[in-house]
């Protein structure tokens, strides 16, 4: 597929031409992750009681785990850790192989096995995803617009078929595709968050880490599950090293700190303003954040960004299938 390497970055219109291409790619699976990750923190059985503190807490665990997991751990150390500009797990392998080699010690082979062991998974990933981000993005969208149940599974196949045939023109061109689209999904995060904290301020107070320790202690009969749909809010994280040699390290990382964090802080936050204000509003915080006037269009603009989520997955599969095919580990197969 076509990419683009470090040769490239220089140059400020480049760059922020490339930054929304990697918006479109990169960025697609934990960009919709508000839509449920808030929410589940406090549904079912396992979720916890609906308190202005533990909204907060909730909050402050979500803010943190997007700073030290994706900020910190990403885009500060993993990142570095490029093979000739490649990321994914079969090039942090072979960079462990490298290394031990150099130490002196005989080529350690289960190290390759368990990078491949770690594509297979990404891979069941990047053929499972597709297909349930597609559906249930249509199955969402058939509850605005009723006379479209019946066709959800027609239409997803439909979408699914085109999603993939566009593969061929390259990531570039699908990012530029898709890039937009992101962009103006991050852009309705950050509104309808801040929408919500004008509202009720207060909840500021997630950003410091002590309200979501707090949190775990208070209600740790709930700790276990709570972190589980905490961790829904990184999800699509791996997707930043593993189609590092779709745009390069700096596009990336200017993407991440320029939208799509801030961004999503915003919405997590608006989300625990809008449930302090409203409790029953749990059943969905991310689409009650609009006024009822746009909810409709948040939906449809939803449904967008839930199918280009997969695009993510998609671009790091052709990634670690060419590593695979330069490593000896796949037959050998022409890249368009």
């Amino acid at each position: 597929m076509e990419t683009l390497n470090h040769s490239h970055e220089s140059g400020r219109p480049h760059l922020a031409l490339t930054t929304i291409a990697a918006l479109g790619i990169v960025f697609g699976d934990i960009g919709t992750s508000p839509l449920y990750a808030f929410r589940e923190c406090f549904s079912g059985s396992h979720g916890a009681p609906i308190s202005n503190s533990n909204l907060i807490g909730a909050a402050s665990l979500i803010v943190w785990s997007l700073i030290l997991v994706v900020s910190v751990k990403y885009l500060y150390v993993i990142l570095r850790l490029d093979n000739k500009g490649e990321g994914g797990i079969l090039a942090l392998s072979t960079l462990i192989r490298g290394a031990l080699k150099r130490l002196g010690g005989s080529d350690p082979r289960r190290i390759l096995l368990l990078g491949l062991a770690g594509s297979a998974l990404i891979y069941a990933d990047g053929m499972l995803t597709p297909a349930i981000s597609v559906l249930s993005a249509v199955e969402g969208l058939s509850v605005s617009a009723p006379f479209l149940a019946k066709w959800t599974v027609p239409l997803s196949v439909v979408l699914l078929a085109g999603l993939f045939s566009i593969q061929r023109f390259g990531t570039v061109r699908v990012g530029k595709l898709f890039g937009p689209v992101v962009l103006l999904w991050f852009a309705s995060l950050a509104l309808l968050g801040i929408r919500g904290v004008f509202h009720h301020p207060q909840v500021l107070l997630s950003i410091s880490p002590w309200e979501g320790v707090t949190f775990l202690v208070r209600e740790w009969k709930h700790a276990f599950p709570l972190l589980a749909a905490v961790f829904l809010a990184v999800t699509g994280g791996e997707a930043l090293y593993a189609d590092l040699g779709h745009f390069g390290t700096k596009p990336i990382r200017v993407g991440w700190f320029t939208v799509v964090l801030p961004a999503l802080v915003l919405n997590y936050l608006g989300q625990a303003a809008l449930l302090s204000a409203d409790p029953s509003a749990i059943r969905s915080p991310f689409f009650l954040l609009a006024p009822e006037a746009l909810q409709l269009p948040l939906t449809i603009l939803a449904t967008c960004a839930a199918i280009i989520a997969s695009q993510a997955l998609i671009s790091g599969a052709f990634s670690l299938t060419t590593q695979a095919v330069q490593l000896g580990c796949s037959p050998r197969l022409r890249f368009l």
